[in-house]
């Protein structure tokens, strides 16, 4: 095999790609930008090279650079997870991937749906050219009738993306998919198709050699979503009867051979109840869900993209590929749930512990205690894979490794995975890409206690508090408990519970003496910030547009800026019709979750 690969990525895949790399004894090559030179990619990896200053398209994107990069390091092989390095390397390299033609065919939403269509494959019904302005979309809208959906022609990951239920909607969603295209992959081009309300996304992971042999490695449900992008996965999904799960992987596989596809890739399909399924996009990489394949099937899907990248013939036969137990994966990202399901949040991470000690877990992360979490990247802190015999019995092992994991510095979006996996829809399998707008339509507001949750909580409190010396010999009225720990395995009327005690925990206690609980009724109260008369960024991220000035008169819903965080636009609107007192930020301007950015009068 090769004898040293480069990984043009950062984060938790470039270090998913470094440990197959060292299992077949294959010297690994990290690259960075300059505030990633002490990430865990980087220590893992045989030599690194820095690539360039923060911004991505200034390092991780910046081709002139990685391929100095390659040069300068000799190495024989590139793995790109991003694909966007056509592999225009010094002669003698190979990609770790599929060639350039699939690349650009399936990554061109456009292309791709006229290639899928040719291919018998089933396609959701709209516009296949580029819309060139907001005024032709909104006609093209209305001949394909509402809902639809805008997206990035390049796009991926959720960038790009906007729902518009009428004319208005379809002219700022193209005004924010366009300028997030544009961001994110340079390419600001948009289609327009019909969007197949409250369907399910389910996807198929083929794998293809260069010799013209395809196999489909089964499904992966990944209808939890938030802002069209994945939260909570699982393999198989709950939904697919054997026929429909063959139909979808044919058709899959119809596909990459269309393309003459050679690598680990993926079908995405929207689904509805009557389970008729339609092409959604295929997507070229090494998909961030693909642990939970490799539990049921057995397979390493990094060591069969190498062996395929050295020309070797696919290991198995389509009858090979089983379907062994159940694995659950939950995206754990430094965000805030509580805000649109999942704001970013930065900050260093001053105590990280993995629930490893678990059975049956795995954990795919790039981070570990004193990394930080920034506003130039992905807030994904790790891949939270738990694995059973049964889906009841990874469901059970998802709850338990939730609870031991250990996440302080940062806000993170452990409390609403938790909520997730035991909402009795969720365990059902009733589930939709509107699952959560469903079940939370107020947005999340974070676990409800019940009267008896309530009271065990109120007792352990008590309990840690209570300690008593008598005659010089302390008594442990709290149990043997290490308080150094940052997790409290308990015991309360004979059920296992895990709690974690700190400062921002989810549940805010404070243990009064009788004197203190007797006085604390005459301090004064906060009076709560009137937020219909300021706007404050609810997250950290840049100013991209400030659309009103002091004096200027906005209706209620009117936008008034525009911040970008990890390459996502969030208009900012006026609460109430007001006139604008002061202005407090200007674009380009770097602010802070909190910061004050328009006040009203």
């Amino acid at each position: 095999t090769f004898d040293k690969i480069l990984i043009a990525n950062r984060g938790e895949i470039a270090c998913r790609v470094i440990k197959t790399c060292k299992k077949m004894g294959i010297k690994t090559v990290a690259v960075h930008s300059d505030v990633d030179s002490s990430a865990v990619h980087v220590k893992m990896a045989d030599e690194a090279v820095c690539v360039g200053p923060a911004p991505t398209n200034k390092s991780y994107l910046n081709m002139d650079a990685i391929m100095n990069a390659i040069k300068q390091t000799g190495a024989q092989a590139v793995s790109v997870c991003v694909c966007v390095f056509m592999c225009k390397a010094a002669e003698g390299v190979s990609f770790i991937g599929p060639d350039t033609h699939a690349i650009q065919a399936m990554g061109d939403k456009i292309e791709s749906k006229l290639i899928a269509k040719a291919a018998k494959v089933n396609t959701i019904p709209g516009f296949d050219g580029v819309v060139k302005d907001a005024e032709e979309a909104v006609k093209i809208a209305g001949e394909i009738g509402y809902p639809v959906m805008i997206k990035a022609s390049a796009g991926g990951g959720g960038k790009g993306m906007r729902i518009a239920w009428n004319d208005e909607e379809t002219r700022e969603g193209f005004r924010f998919s366009s300028q997030e295209a544009a961001s994110s992959f340079g390419d600001d081009r948009l289609l327009i198709e019909k969007f197949i309300d409250n369907p399910r996304h389910i996807e198929i992971q083929v794998l293809a050699d260069k010799h013209g042999n395809a196999l489909w490695l089964n499904e992966r449900e990944c209808s939890i979503q938030r802002r069209n992008q994945k939260v909570v996965e699982e393999a198989p999904s709950t939904f697919l009867d054997p026929d429909t799960r063959r139909a979808m992987g044919e058709q899959a596989v119809s596909l990459a051979k269309a393309v003459k596809y050679s690598s680990a890739g993926t079908v995405e399909f929207l689904v509805d109840s009557k389970k008729n399924f339609y092409f959604l996009e295929m997507n070229t990489r090494l998909q961030v869900e693909h642990p939970i394949t490799e539990c049921i099937t057995g397979l390493d899907l990094v060591q069969q993209m190498i062996r395929i990248a050295m020309g070797y013939k696919l290991q198995h036969k389509q009858s090979d590929i089983p379907i062994n137990g159940w694995a659950i994966e939950s995206r754990v990202y430094a965000e805030d749930p509580y805000k649109s399901f999942g704001l970013p949040s930065i900050g260093r991470l001053s105590q990280y512990q993995e629930p490893l000690d678990l059975r049956n877990v795995r954990v795919d992360s790039g981070i570990e205690e004193g990394s930080d979490i920034s506003i130039y990247y992905d807030p994904m802190i790790s891949k939270l894979v738990t694995y059973g015999k049964t889906r009841e019995e990874a469901l059970k092992k998802m709850e338990e490794a939730l609870d031991n994991y250990v996440i302080r510095g940062v806000t993170h979006n452990i409390p609403l995975l938790r909520e997730i996996i035991v909402h009795p829809r969720f365990v059902s399998g009733d589930i939709s890409t509107k699952f959560l707008p469903e079940v939370y339509p107020d947005g999340f507001k974070g676990h409800m206690l019940t009267a008896g949750e309530r009271r065990e909580l109120l007792a352990t409190a008590a309990a840690l508090y209570v300690a008593v010396e008598i005659d010089g010999e302390k008594v442990e009225v709290s149990g043997e408990w290490n308080l150094a720990s940052a997790l409290l395995p308990l015991t309360i009327n004979g059920k296992h519970r895990t709690l974690q005690v700190y400062k921002h925990a989810y549940f805010k206690l404070r243990v009064l003496s009788k004197l203190a609980a007797s006085l604390s009724k005459h301090m004064p109260e906060k009076v709560p910030e009137d937020t219909s008369s300021i706007l404050r960024s609810p997250m950290p991220g840049s100013v991209v547009a400030v659309s009103v000035k002091p004096g200027d008169n906005v209706a209620e819903g009117q936008e008034i800026c525009v911040i970008e965080a990890m390459k996502m636009q969030n208009s900012m609107t006026a609460a109430k019709a007001a006139k604008v007192k002061s202005v407090h930020c200007k674009a380009g301007d770097t602010v802070g979750e909190g910061d004050l950015l328009v006040e009203l009068e």
